[in-house]
């Protein structure tokens, strides 16, 4: 292991081995998994009285920590612990900022890490017999729908792009509005993964998926390659570049798309990057891409992943609901008939 899990123990370091050649986690996953686990190890240490109770938290050492301390660890463990993120949140000595405990989506995070760490220990290695994490529930997330931009702020957003890199920029929203990309898989496409009208993208855990190009997107592409070519360093491989002729960074794609959302006239603190992949799955599944079609597109394992994206706006269900074959059916006129007090006889009304 490198340094960026400096300090941490070997059984810690043999998961995030795993987890990376075996589970085929991105580095980056790996270290957000050494982070949250960091956290739980130093909470541990500190929970069994193993450092004095005024040692500062993120200087706890976690070296030291063995299979035999997670021996002990039990599921009342895990819930102090959970009790601990939720009121409490550890940060840096000379930080300003006053501890609070942490939301339901991080502390769902760090229980989804845990649960994978305890299962790699009693299930893939057998080196614990008791998982502490096996009875154990994620924290309840307020679901919110997600946002994304109508077909008519879209078309606002394409129009108003101008400047130095207007080909580039162009090339970029199309991309993230007609494909559905993560601005990690972005960044990561390099020339030779388009062939004809195909794109070969590489997305969580490195798995490969194919997004088949539209016109748009092929037009967009006709029109940045040129100026690319004229732009990019020699030997460099990357689709999109800056003037300094390398690969654009997530923090650049960022960047200029609030950049671009702002200059459209529309709400940088409502839209962003990836809110465009929201819009892509929102208007394909409006018109008419069914749930797997936009699985496979948007490269989700679970289809309940998608679902979040397919969310539909009260006009969306209010036109579904007129869309049934029986909506403009009418009740018969019907005849009622009443028996008059004068007469005794009955009378249509």
């Amino acid at each position: 292991m490198s340094d960026r899990y400096e300090g941490a123990p070997e059984v810690l370091r043999r998961f995030l081995a795993y987890m990376e050649t075996i589970r085929g986690k991105s580095r980056r996953s790996a270290q957000e998994y050494f982070l949250d686990l960091r956290i739980f190890l130093r909470f541990l240490k500190k929970h069994r009285g193993l450092v004095p109770s005024d040692a500062e938290f993120d200087q706890i050492p976690i070296d030291d920590v063995t299979v035999d301390l997670l021996k002990t660890v039990t599921t009342g463990d895990i819930y102090e612990y959970m009790f601990f993120l939720g009121s409490e949140r550890p940060v840096h000595p000379n930080s300003r900022k006053p501890s609070m405990g942490l939301g339901p989506a991080a502390r769902a995070r760090k229980v989804s890490s845990l649960r994978a760490f305890f299962k790699y220990l009693t299930v893939k290695t057998q080196q614990l017999s008791y998982n502490p994490m096996a009875e154990m529930d994620s924290p309840t997330q307020k679901k919110s729908l997600p946002k994304y931009l109508t077909e008519e702020e879209s078309r606002a957003l394409l129009e108003n792009v101008d400047g130095e890199h207007a080909e580039r920029d162009y090339c970029i929203l199309t991309f993230f509005l007609n494909c559905g990309l993560r601005v990690s898989e972005l960044v990561q496409i390099n020339v030779n993964d388009i062939k004809g009208d195909t794109l070969q993208v590489t997305g969580k855990g490195n798995k490969e998926r194919t997004i088949y190009l539209n016109e748009a997107c092929l037009a967009a592409l006709q029109a940045w390659l040129p100026v690319r070519q004229e732009l990019a360093a020699p030997g460099e491989q990357a689709l999109f570049v800056t003037r300094r002729r390398h690969r654009i960074s997530p923090a650049t794609v960022k960047w200029l798309v609030k950049k671009h959302i702002g200059e459209a006239g529309l709400d940088t603190s409502k839209y962003s990057a990836h809110k465009l992949r929201h819009t892509a799955a929102t208007l394909m599944h409006q018109h008419g891409v069914d749930m797997l079609e936009l699985q496979k597109i948007l490269g989700h394992e679970q289809l309940t992943t998608t679902e979040i994206y397919t969310h539909l706006d009260d006009a969306s269900l209010r036109r579904a609901v007129k869309a049934n074959p029986l909506s403009t059916v009418r009740p018969p006129r019907r005849v009622r008939k009443t028996v008059t007090e004068e007469t005794g006889h009955e009378e249509e009304t």
